[in-house]
């Protein structure tokens, strides 16, 4: 599975909080109550950021499961305390492609964050089929949807040419298979309301500036031509150039990114 340090989450997860689809909170807050849930399940946790995100917007008496693959998140998982709101924390550390989904059986609400664009179809139908056989609700937070958009005065010629490659690497296999990449969220929306849940997918749009924003701006850049060159590399002298005409934009302190992410909740229907 793909690996993503503590450095870049620990970058990302301010904005990822604020970018959040607050929309999503009362729907679920409301079925949590009438259902009488507690058990979340968290998949793909990276160092708990969905954890730290959502516990203080839940009602008390949660019980977590926080499932990651990277040995060092899973130590930073372990340190994690109990909270007001969250009764207990257990951690598990594993390949969530190579193994079964048997801890959805035991959740009243499954969760993953920035992590649905890098599964595959099959992963995908195997959690919809998981979830639907326990009537869990689902929270998949800030999936890719393929946005990048640079504001007036800050593009440049080949951003469309840059972008399109970067949308073709993301669906390359990031250790499920070939990977959603930005469908993702509409295809785990189409995947649930054919099994009878009731849906809604709201924007979770990154809006970054320079005020704030350089450090994680500069990543992204880098990220970006090094995703565009594995995929075009007889454009690598090109993508370099776009690159360095972007670093050059974002050092003069004014420029303003917008990169597009979905938040879909999938919640099952009431039984007459």
């Amino acid at each position: 599975m793909e690996t993503f340090g503590a450095d870049w989450l620990a970058m990302r997860e301010p904005v990822d909080h604020r970018s959040r689809a607050e929309g999503l909170i009362p729907p679920l807050v409301q079925a949590w109550q009438t259902r009488g849930w507690s058990r979340v399940l968290d998949l793909g946790s990276g160092t708990g950021s969905n954890l730290r995100y959502l516990a203080p917007r839940l009602p008390s008496g949660q019980t977590w499961v926080l499932v990651d693959h990277d040995p060092e998140h899973v130590r930073t998982l372990r340190g994690l305390a109990r909270t007001e709101r969250v009764r207990s924390v257990m951690v598990s550390h594993r390949d969530l492609a190579a193994q079964d989904l048997d801890e959805v059986a035991d959740a009243d609400l499954v969760t993953a964050s920035a992590l649905l664009d890098l599964t595959s179809e099959g992963w995908l139908k195997r959690v919809v089929t998981a979830c639907v056989a326990s009537e869990c609700g689902v929270l998949c937070a800030l999936s890719y949807d393929g946005r990048i958009e640079w504001s007036t005065g800050d593009e440049h010629p080949d951003d469309r040419f840059v972008r399109n490659a970067v949308n073709v690497h993301q669906t390359g296999d990031k250790g499920f298979g070939p990977a959603l990449g930005p469908a993702g969220a509409r295809l785990a929306e189409r995947r649930f309301q054919a099994a009878g849940y009731r849906t809604i997918l709201q924007e979770s749009v990154w809006r970054l500036a320079a005020s704030q924003h350089r450090p994680i701006v500069e990543r992204l850049i880098d990220g970006w031509e090094q995703a565009a060159s594995a995929v075009r590399p007889e454009e690598t002298v090109r993508v370099r150039r776009w690159a360095a005409g972007k670093r050059a934009r974002v050092a003069t302190g004014r420029f303003s990114l917008t990169v597009g992410h979905q938040d879909l909740l999938a919640l099952p229907r009431v039984r007459p």
